[in-house]
C-alpha cells in the first residue's frame, strides 16, 4: 500500500499535477467519514450534508 502512495507522489511530481492532491485528500476524508458513520447514530446527520 505504501508503494502505491509513493508511486502516486512520483506521478504528481513528474507530471506537475499538484492540484490533484487536495481533491483526492478531500475525497478520501469524505469516503472515510461515510464508512465510519455507516452503522452509527450519527449517520442520518451526515447524510443530510450531501
Amino acid at each position: 500500500m505504501l508503494s502505491l502512495f509513493r508511486e502516486f507522489w512520483r506521478f504528481l511530481r513528474v507530471r506537475k499535477k499538484y492540484w490533484l492532491l487536495p481533491i483526492l485528500v478531500v475525497m478520501a476524508l469524505l469516503g472515510g467519514l461515510l464508512v465510519l458513520a455507516h452503522g452509527s447514530a450519527v449517520a442520518p446527520f451526515i447524510y443530510t450534508l450531501f
